[in-house]
């Protein structure tokens, strides 16, 4: 069963499910889906989390097992699978299909993925959880759906901001939803109910350094290494979220991609600008990259985003800002070097 992201608390209270899938490609949305559900799962007694992600070599035996088994300590358990951008293929098609007919009412499983595709969709496994659960896809948003996304979390912050305050935050943080959540609850604690003027919010993201990130997509796309480089040592220096800069890296990356596609089939640069929400501002550096990119090395840094991405999250990397570094340089000009992780043990 669909629900979108603003859905799922409704939906929620209406009852857990065994299942959930919550894939896309907005990191700030996945998060938020999975804590909502591990919010209800606890208070209906889901007290302990197990986590898998998939990796070369992954047992799918051992999450069938874990699904079965009884907890030590909890009679009640949430397991959460993150399929790390990939696809899970046969073995895990089959350990999901026996999962499904081997339903736990003291289990939830939670998968976790990238952007799920029609042929996903049609996955025998992914119906098979799908017929039983909830999917829940996230996707970037842009447009009114941004607009309305940014009024129902000033709502539930109980904000009073004046409609052109919301204007030049979704202007500055252009769709990265983790920086504009995070200025709401600033906002929240410094001004409570009072009015939140455009002039307030405008003297707050010029204090942020987070927002320098955004310094960091223009000089990628411009192809200006130095540059990036140096805002890269500005954000390192700030103790800027890694997560925050591989946001930003990838969300420039992925528009890249999906434009030098549609260039490939043919259609108009103007229709894709639109398409993929690339305002006026941004077409200049936009068209940059994109004539400096071609979809090869395009695919390259995507390969380079994965391998760090399950390298921060294994604890494989020897310094993720130097690893950051590697991939904005490559995103700028032609780089052979390997990236700096530690071979897993």
């Amino acid at each position: 069963m669909r629900c979108y992201a603003n859905q799922l608390p409704s939906k929620l209270n209406k009852g857990l499910k065994p299942f959930y899938l919550v894939f896309g490609e907005e990191p700030f949305q996945e998060a938020q889906c999975v804590q909502q559900i591990r919010d209800t799962a606890k208070a209906q007694g889901f007290d302990e989390i197990i986590k898998f992600t998939l990796m070369q070599g992954f047992d799918w035996q051992e999450i069938i097992a874990q699904y079965q088994s009884m907890s030590l300590f909890s009679a009640r358990t949430i397991i959460e699978l993150d399929l790390n951008q990939q696809k899970p293929g046969t073995p895990g098609s089959n350990a999901f299909k026996k999962i499904v007919d081997l339903i736990n009412p003291d289990t939830i499983l939670i998968v976790k993925g990238a952007k799920a595709s029609q042929d996903v969709q049609r996955g025998a496994w992914f119906k098979a959880l799908d017929k039983h659960g909830v999917f829940v896809p996230c996707y970037p948003l842009a447009g009114n759906h941004l607009k309305r996304w940014l009024d129902d979390q000033v709502a539930r912050l109980s904000l009073n901001m004046q409609n052109e305050a919301k204007l030049s935050l979704i202007n500055a943080t252009e769709g990265n939803l983790l920086a504009c959540f995070q200025e709401l609850e600033k906002l929240s604690l410094l001004h409570g109910n009072a009015l939140i003027t455009q002039q307030l919010v405008m003297q707050g993201l010029l204090n942020q350094a987070k927002f320098d990130i955004f310094d960091l997509s223009d000089a990628l796309l411009n192809g200006h290494a130095k540059q990036a480089i140096k805002v890269l040592n500005k954000l390192a220096s700030d103790n800027t979220e890694v997560v925050s800069i591989l946001w930003a890296i990838n969300k420039e990356l992925t528009s890249l991609l999906t434009i030098q596609q549609g260039l490939l089939s043919g259609e108009p640069i103007a229709q894709l600008f639109k398409k993929n929400g690339i305002w006026k501002n941004q077409q200049g550096p936009v068209q940059n990259a994109i004539n400096r990119l071609n979809i090869n090395t395009l695919e390259q840094i995507s390969s380079e985003l994965a391998l760090f991405d399950s390298s921060y999250k294994q604890g494989n990397l020897i310094a993720p800002y130097q690893a950051l570094a590697h991939i904005c340089i490559k995103f700028c000009q032609p780089l052979d070097i390997p990236m700096p992780c530690h071979a897993l043990n």
